[in-house]
């Protein structure tokens, strides 16, 4: 996606000057600009280097995944305060919620609240509660459901091709729209028609 970016801005800037240029786009340096908010905010003294001990990373009990009745798993991400408000308020949680939400102090017993409140209900149960709602909320779902969903459904998110479920090309267009053409093909067992196939 970088490349294409690159090479569009490229094919404006020759248009508009008459001058080609190469475009260097190295894998390492765009998954590390990927990483440019949580350098920022280690620069800021907002991140450490610990697996779930920062904001959005898992130590906050308001933005994380949680383990339902059902062993199936939700996502929550209600960092806003008006979000995090309304939350606690569907939760029917204000007791053991409410407070500061940013005091870190309280994060360990509140994120242990949501896990039990989370547990009490299938994801379905829940998707039924929130869904429709502004809560920052959504079903983890498997590769099998996504598909699925009433919101991928509707904006036909995936395709099928040759009996094979696959993401429907991106982005879309107007004018000119994009489909997929062929199913992936099996994993080949023998090495000698593929190879074949290559050296002609």
């Amino acid at each position: 996606m970088f490349l294409v970016a690159g090479v569009l801005g490229a094919l404006l800037n020759a248009r508009a000057t008459g001058i080609g240029q190469v475009v260097d786009v190295g894998m390492t340096d765009c998954a590390s600009y990927l990483g440019s908010l949580f350098y920022g905010m280690k620069a800021a003294g907002e991140r450490v280097d610990r697996r779930e001990a920062n904001l959005i990373d898992g130590e906050a009990h308001f933005y994380g995944t949680y383990r339902c009745a059902d062993d199936r798993w939700v996502a929550i991400g209600s960092i806003e305060p008006q979000f995090y408000r309304l939350l606690v308020d569907t939760m029917n949680l204000g007791d053991a919620l409410l407070g500061p939400q940013m005091d870190k102090m309280a994060w360990p017993a509140r994120k242990a609240a949501l896990a039990a409140a989370f547990a009490t209900k299938t994801r379905d149960e829940w998707c039924a509660l929130m869904e429709g709602t502004d809560v920052c909320f959504a079903p983890v779902l498997s590769m099998e459901e996504a598909p699925r969903h009433p919101h991928n459904v509707a904006r036909g998110t995936f395709a099928e091709i040759g009996g094979v479920t696959l993401p429907a090309p991106v982005p879309r267009f107007s004018a000119t729209p994009g489909a997929a053409q062929w199913p992936p093909e099996p994993a080949a067992l023998d090495p000698e028609p593929v190879l074949s196939r290559w050296l002609g």
